[in-house]
């Protein structure tokens, strides 16, 4: 039976928590987490990945079991929130390591790689976006307007993800069978984004996503120029990141694995063992 040990540091005065597993001498796999959810998302993947890998998983500041000051207390940027990450691994004496990113695990990742190429041994992306095609319209063009302009009118096409309902959306949608994920996941998730000034966390970095595409260019510079190992396996019924997102990854890196899944953005509730056999073989190959 795999341990998975349930921890804390304090980085930069915050605390942060993280979850950790497998042998300290095995190859580093870093596990980032997207919206609107924790760590706890890669609950069932960090034991099966654990038996050959040292995983470490954390939450993003105001995220989880991490701490989550107020706005007027940190600048939630997904520049600091990288911050917070390389100062939790430096600080794990992890100087190597590869990344699986999610949704906002995305730049946070894409921000690490580009500031220090060398770190970074493979990439795993499950609807982790790094590509203009990948945004499907139909979701992001509300999000374009809050962040275009913020009114009462496009604050609530906002906030709406925020609700439980809109949360269990993210969950359900594209998934062929909805009773295979559980409730659980949207009940723990609006938990958390529901403690008071987390609406406002929330709302800050819808903003600050914005800054995300402009730095495409640049992680596509990055890709050819360093060709990291990539494996994309993405829900193709995303409504978030559609499959275009996954293959865009080729046209950079030619040797990219990609696998296109029947399920939606939360793939790993629904074919949970499938991603972490694909991710297995794909470290194996290319890490061990």
């Amino acid at each position: 039976m795999t341990v998975v040990h349930h921890r804390y540091a304090t980085v930069q005065g915050h605390r942060l928590f993280y979850r950790e597993a497998g042998p300290a001498d095995a190859p580093v796999l870093v596990l980032l987490h997207g919206f609107p959810t924790s760590s706890f998302m890669f609950r069932e993947l960090i034991p099966r990945l654990a038996q050959r890998y040292r995983v470490i998983a954390p939450d993003h500041l105001g995220f989880g079991l991490s701490d989550a000051p107020p706005v007027d207390a940190f600048e939630y940027t997904f520049d600091g929130l990288t911050e917070l990450t390389s100062g939790l691994l430096a600080q794990l004496g992890v100087s190597r390591y590869s990344i699986y990113v999610q949704d906002y695990g995305a730049p946070i990742g894409w921000r690490l790689a580009l500031a220090d190429p060398q770190a970074v041994s493979a990439v795993v992306t499950q609807s982790g976006n790094g590509y203009d095609a990948g945004f499907v319209k139909e979701f992001w063009e509300p999000i374009r307007e809050y962040q275009r302009e913020q009114t009462p009118e496009t604050e609530a096409n906002v906030r709406a993800a925020l609700t439980l309902e809109g949360i269990r959306w993210q969950y359900v949608t594209g998934v062929p069978d909805e009773s295979v994920v559980s409730p659980d996941t949207w009940h723990h998730d609006v938990a958390l984004v529901s403690r008071p000034g987390n609406d406002e966390i929330q709302l800050a970095l819808v903003r600050d996503y914005a800054n995300n595409s402009p730095m495409y260019p640049t992680l596509h510079d990055y890709l050819r120029s360093h060709q990291p190992p990539v494996l994309a396996v993405w829900g193709e019924n995303d409504p978030i990141f559609g499959p275009d997102g996954a293959r865009a990854f080729g046209d950079d890196v030619p040797e990219a694995e990609i696998h296109l899944l029947d399920g939606g953005h939360f793939l790993l509730e629904s074919a949970g063992e499938e991603v972490a056999a694909l991710m297995l073989d794909f470290l194996d190959r290319v890490i061990r």
